[in-house]
């Protein structure tokens, strides 16, 4: 098999460090056309490697050579592909990295993934400035290598944050892989290729290797959250092996088990954007974790930046480690002891001590602070100096341990936690949800022959005045300083982001209604009154007012755009042949 680098990973190996004494091999990924498929592209259209490059980007394989690592490795991908020295990782693990994107640089998958976001909730597009890599590592004893140990990992490098699937995946095509080397991984690469596209809704039968994975479904961003689709089984669920309930959702209550005192407390720094670190014993433990935090705002998106496993070789190490300003809005996991030194500044700290120990209760743990934390081997713990704005929610918390003690099972009690942390960012949400919507222009406002209205600026002491009436006391039974919450959340990237997105849709609306409005004049009578310039004009406006629909996927109803194309034509008939033959021609991009 003839493995060839994907663009982003050479880009990566020429920038970074070189590494102590690892190798890198990558396999195919071709690349995509600039121009990726249209609205409903049919499938046999696809070229070679187009469903491949709709999951994966490419795969690593990475592993220690002592002789060729120095002159081969310089990529900080091989780093965060093996657990630290002191992890002390034997047998499988597995975890998962991110990644910034080379600035200056699109992925070549360009719009092609935009056509399968359209429909995906916020928290599942496709990431714009990273990509993601799931790592198997496999360490076991071998006395016939110098080192002593046989050590490799296989990386999946994608834009798609689907954790629970990829990890899965792994553990299908990794073990197969150490067993039976490249014509293993060539055999997955094809499979893969013939895989359905990952578009919301969809529910998947995907066969590899051998044996059939079943995606219940891909959510969409039109799911009410905290749903789940009801799917009834189909007669060739008989052949499949592996059957996921979900693709990227992590285990909250084994991730948060450690500290679940301070759920509450951790859920108002990630919402406000606060720099977090976690610090703990393996990256298997510290990539969970890191991915618990930042979903637990969902279905708000998390807008930072965040780093499930963050090593000393990191290209942002000395960005991010820099005692002369205040530490960012990221959420980073480590597990090297050097970082309990280096972040010492940091103003919250996650330690988090073994997970496997979750069969024991927790005990109560009150906030150490900052200046307790000495070393890695510092106990498990929340060290911080904050200071909530709302009240602690005792109820959650007798709920699980109650669970614990009854020995309930572990996907009730990730149940559990789920619906608290939705049911609490929902209930901050509503209010601003209710505000931006006021902003929106009424649609008898708009008149198809100007321009559409702008949206009302967002003016917060306005939107500070609703909260008396209809804040989130009417969904929320916690007390507490609601005002200063928001206050604060106002000054984050998280509303920052949200806000981008809703004034995006809304914009994108209000587009939407005034094309409408368009298709619904009679533009023959219209054009009587104009001149043969004017008629042009108004037939090079509408060409771009359908190249904008097309392009941004303006959400219009049914039938509009071959509405617009029919009057466009309908008008372009009415002038000189010459005319007609010059308008008749595609736009050049």
């Amino acid at each position: 098999m003839a493995l060839r680098g994907s663009e982003e990973v050479e880009e990566q190996m020429e920038e970074a460090e070189h590494s102590e004494d690892r190798e890198l091999r990558v396999s195919p990924a071709e690349e995509m056309p600039a121009d990726g498929p249209g609205e409903e592209e049919p499938e046999q259209l696809l070229l070679p490697w187009d469903r491949f490059s709709a999951w994966l980007h490419c795969i690593c394989v990475v592993g220690f050579d002592l002789e060729l690592g120095q002159a081969v490795e310089k990529t900080s991908i091989c780093y965060l592909s093996f657990p630290d020295s002191n992890s002390g990782c034997l047998g499988d693990t597995q975890f998962c990295f991110r990644f910034r994107q080379a600035a200056g640089r699109k992925s070549s998958l360009g719009c092609f993934l935009d056509h399968f976001d359209r429909d995906a909730p916020v928290c599942l597009k496709k990431d714009q400035g990273h990509f993601y890599g799931y790592v198997y590592f496999r360490q076991v004893r071998d006395k016939s290598l110098k080192r002593g140990y046989f050590q490799k990992s296989l990386v999946l490098i994608s834009k798609r944050p689907y954790v629970a699937f990829f990890h899965s995946l792994l553990k299908l095509i990794a073990p197969e892989y150490f067993e039976k080397q490249e014509p293993c991984l060539e055999a997955a690469c094809n499979d893969i290729d013939r895989w359905s596209t990952p578009s919301p809704g969809k529910i998947l039968t995907l066969p590899i290797m051998g044996v059939v994975m079943k995606v219940l479904r891909i959510p969409t961003c039109y799911d009410k959250p905290g749903t789940s689709q009801l799917v009834l089984s189909t007669p060739s669920d008989s052949l499949v092996s592996i059957v996921l309930p979900t693709i990227h959702e992590v285990d909250l209550f084994r991730c948060f088990y450690p500290v679940f005192f301070h759920i509450q407390m951790l859920w108002e720094l990630v919402l406000l954007g606060e720099a977090l670190v976690v610090m703990a014993p393996s990256p298997a433990e510290s990539s969970d974790t890191v991915l618990a935090l930042v979903s637990c705002v969902a279905p708000l998106r998390y807008c930072s930046d965040f780093r499930p496993y963050f090593t000393i070789h990191d290209s942002e190490f000395k960005e991010y480690t820099t005692r002369t300003q205040a530490p960012p809005s990221v959420i980073l996991g480590v597990t090297n002891p050097f970082f309990a030194k280096t972040l010492q500044h940091w103003p919250h700290i996650i330690r988090i001590g073994d997970m496997k120990q979750t069969g024991e209760m927790a005990k109560q743990m009150k906030v150490k602070k900052l200046k307790n934390l000495k070393t890695l081997d510092s106990k498990p713990g929340v060290y911080t100096a904050y200071k909530p704005f709302l009240n602690k929610d005792e109820e959650i918390i007798k709920q699980l341990q109650k669970g614990v003690q009854q020995k309930r099972p572990s996907a009730a009690q990730n149940a559990i936690l789920r619906r608290y942390f939705l049911e609490l960012t929902q209930s901050f949400i509503i209010p601003l949800e209710r505000y931006v919507a006021s902003l929106m222009p009424l649609q008898k406002s708009i008149c198809p022959w100007k321009s559409p209205p702008q949206l009302k600026p967002f003016v917060q002491d306005e939107f500070m005045k609703t909260l008396e009436k209809a804040g989130p006391q009417l969904t929320s039974r916690l007390k507490g300083d609601w005002i200063g919450l928001y206050r604060q959340f106002l000054k984050s990237p998280n509303f920052d982001g949200w806000f981008r997105n809703r004034r995006k849709e809304m914009t994108q609306k209000l587009e939407a209604l005034h094309l409408e409005a368009l298709c619904d004049e009679d533009l023959q009578l219209r054009i009587q009154k104009h001149t043969e310039v004017e008629t042009v004009d108004l037939v090079l406006k509408l060409k771009d007012k359908l190249t904008q629909a097309e392009r941004e996927q303006l959400p219009v109803r049914a039938g509009t755009l071959a509405k617009l194309q029919t009057h466009i034509e309908s008008v372009i008939l009415t002038l000189p042949e010459d005319l007609q033959g010059i308008l008749h021609k595609p736009v050049s991009p």
